[in-house]
C-alpha cells in the first residue's frame, strides 16, 4: 500500500481530468456502472483499492492536513471497492467504486459549474466534495438514501483540502437500475433522478439532455439507397443511420455517442458478455493518446509520474451491483483484471491492487 504526501495527494485532487460515466444491464438483471478516466497523469499511489467497514473517517477536513473536525467524525456502514488513493491513517478516498450494498458510483470534472456553499446550511454537516464517494459508499446502500444524504444531512462545502476546491459532479447507480445525476450550481444543488444513465463533463446535464434534441433523425438501420435528379445510388455501406454521430472528444459530443449506444446496443443475457460490450461502449468515449493535447498542463510536481502532454484515457472501470465485482483496464493493458468485494469483507485493513501498465499479451504459440 502507498500512502499519500501532502504534495501528491493535491495533484490528485485538483486533476483537472476529462472522464465519461455509464450505466446499463444485462437480460439476466444485472446492473453495471463504468466509467473513462481521462488525464495526461495518473497519481502515484493511485489503485483499486478496498475500504474496510467500520472505517473512521472525517466529512471535512482530514489529518494530513491536521484540518478534520472532530464533529464530521463517522464509522463506515458498508465496505467499499473502487479506484482511488489512501490517505493516512489508512483512510480510503475514491474517484468511484462499489459498495456491499450494491451502490455504485464516481465523481466527474465539472469545470467552469460546480459551486459549493461557503458553509454548512443550519441542520447539516459540512462535505468536502473529493469525499462525496467514499462519504456515500460508505453510509447508503440506494440512490434514494444518497437523495436524502446530499439534500437533508450534508452540505457540500467549499473548503479547500490540500490547497484544492475541485469542481466535481457525480453519478450513482443501484440494483434498482436508477442512475441519479449530482450537480451543485451556482443556483443549487441540483439532483436528477431517473436520467439517461450517462453523464460526461461540462455543462450540466440538463443542457446534454436538451441537445440530444440535435441528433433527433440518428437510428441503427442504415439508409437505403439515394436518388439526386432522378440518378439513384444503391447502398454500399453500413452504418448510414448513424450519420451525424459527432466523433470528437468534446463532453457534449461524448454524450451524445454514449447515449446513442446505451439506447441501441444490443443487451447482453449475463455479466460477464455484459461487461466486455460494456468495455466496448466505453472505448467509444476514449481518448487515444495524441489526439487530445492539453493546452494547459499545469506543473507537474516530483511525485508525478508518467506525465505526457496529452489527455488520454488512463484507465476504464466497470462495477456490478448484484456480483459486487470490479473489472478494469489501462491504456497500455487492455487485458481485463478483476476483483471480487465479496472476498475482501472479511478484512479490517484497506488493500490495494495496482494498475498494470505495461502491454500483457498470451502469446499462444508458447503453449503449442
Amino acid at each position: 500500500m502507498m500512502y499519500q504526501t501532502p504534495e501528491s495527494a493535491h495533484r490528485a485532487l485538483s486533476a483537472p481530468s476529462g472522464c465519461s460515466a455509464l450505466s446499463w444491464s444485462a437480460a439476466d438483471g444485472s446492473h453495471l456502472w463504468g466509467r473513462n478516466l481521462d488525464f495526461n497523469r495518473l497519481a502515484e499511489g493511485t489503485a483499486l483499492t478496498f475500504s474496510p467497514r467500520g472505517t473512521v473517517y472525517h466529512t471535512c477536513g482530514c489529518e494530513l492536513e491536521r484540518s478534520a473536525c472532530p464533529e464530521t467524525a463517522r464509522t463506515a456502514r458498508y465496505a467499499a471497492l473502487g479506484t482511488g488513493l489512501l490517505f493516512p491513517p489508512a483512510f480510503p478516498v475514491l474517484y468511484e467504486g462499489v459498495n456491499e450494498r450494491g451502490l455504485m458510483g464516481g465523481q466527474l470534472y465539472y469545470r467552469g459549474f460546480a459551486a459549493y456553499e461557503g458553509e454548512a446550511r443550519p441542520g447539516t454537516q459540512p462535505l468536502q466534495p473529493p469525499f462525496v464517494v467514499s462519504h456515500c459508499l460508505a453510509q447508503c446502500a440506494t440512490v434514494q438514501e444518497v437523495v436524502r444524504l446530499l439534500r437533508e444531512e450534508f452540505t457540500l462545502v467549499s473548503v479547500p483540502l490540500l490547497g484544492a476546491v475541485p469542481p466535481l459532479h457525480w453519478s450513482f447507480c443501484d440494483r434498482t437500475g436508477e442512475t441519479v445525476v449530482i450537480e451543485p450550481d451556482a443556483d443549487g444543488l441540483h439532483i436528477y433522478r431517473n436520467t439517461l444513465g450517462v453523464m460526461t463533463n461540462s455543462p450540466g446535464y440538463g443542457w446534454h439532455r436538451t441537445n440530444l434534441l440535435n441528433y433527433a433523425a440518428l437510428r441503427d438501420l442504415d439508409h437505403d439507397g439515394v436518388e439526386f435528379c432522378g440518378d439513384r445510388q444503391a447502398q454500399c455501406f453500413s452504418g448510414s443511420g448513424a450519420q451525424g454521430l459527432p466523433g470528437d472528444w468534446s463532453s457534449p459530443s461524448r454524450f451524445v455517442r454514449l447515449a446513442f449506444l446505451r439506447h441501441t446496443a444490443a443487451k447482453a443475457p449475463g455479466e460477464e458478455e455484459a461487461v466486455a460490450r460494456m468495455f466496448r461502449l466505453l472505448q467509444s468515449a476514449a481518448f487515444p493518446l495524441g489526439a487530445v493535447r492539453v493546452s494547459e498542463p499545469g506543473e507537474p510536481t516530483a511525485l508525478d509520474k508518467g506525465v505526457v502532454e496529452f489527455d488520454y484515457t488512463i484507465y476504464t472501470a466497470i462495477y456490478c451491483a448484484e456480483s459486487l465485482r470490479a473489472y478494469w483496464t489501462t491504456y497500455e493493458d487492455q487485458r481485463v483484471r478483476c476483483a471480487d468485494l465479496n472476498r475482501l469483507l472479511a478484512r479490517g485493513e484497506p488493500v490495494q491492487f495496482a494498475f498494470s501498465r505495461r502491454p500483457d499479451f498470451l502469446l499462444l504459440t508458447e503453449e503449442a
